[in-house]
């Protein structure tokens, strides 16, 4: 019997067990519907979205990696974006996109090693899932800045 590697395509993940970033992403998703007082999933979406990148449009990528520094670096908080961006998301006046899609989806221009991903999340356990979450989006913003791919505002 052949042990193979597997690794996720977009965020480089080692896959243990057939179990897939997604499976993660679920994962923690179960966790927050079970633990209403965690305050992360904000986080959570934007940090598993950033490192698979295909899932946003270019537009949609550049905006969450913008957002990702609202809440680490201004402090803002999600009632605050909502408040700010109401009218300039809302769905029937953007000119563009935020999902990915075949023909249109992010993509880094310089090459990313994650140094946390979401099975480092999930592998630390719901009792230190918010500390985690936090964590992984700390990360996640700083690799973006030292590779180059996101420019602090």
């Amino acid at each position: 019997m052949t042990n193979e590697l597997q690794r996720c395509p977009d965020c480089g993940a080692v896959w243990t067990d057939g179990v897939t970033c997604q499976d993660h992403f679920y994962q923690m998703l179960f966790w927050e519907t079970e633990n209403p007082d965690f305050d992360v999933h904000h986080l959570m979406v934007l940090c598993y979205h950033l490192q698979h990148p295909g899932l946003y449009s270019p537009e949609g990528l550049r905006g969450a990696a913008d957002l990702l520094g609202d809440f680490l670096e201004r402090g803002l908080t999600p009632a605050d974006i909502r408040r700010r961006d109401r009218t300039s998301l809302d769905s029937g006046k953007r000119k563009f996109k935020i999902k990915g899609t075949s023909e249109a989806h992010g993509a880094y221009e310089h090459p990313v090693q994650w140094p946390m991903v979401a099975g480092d999340v999930v592998a630390g356990g719901v009792d230190r899932y918010c500390e985690h979450v936090k964590a992984w989006a700390g990360s996640l913003y700083e690799t973006l800045k030292s590779t180059g791919n996101l420019t602090v505002r």
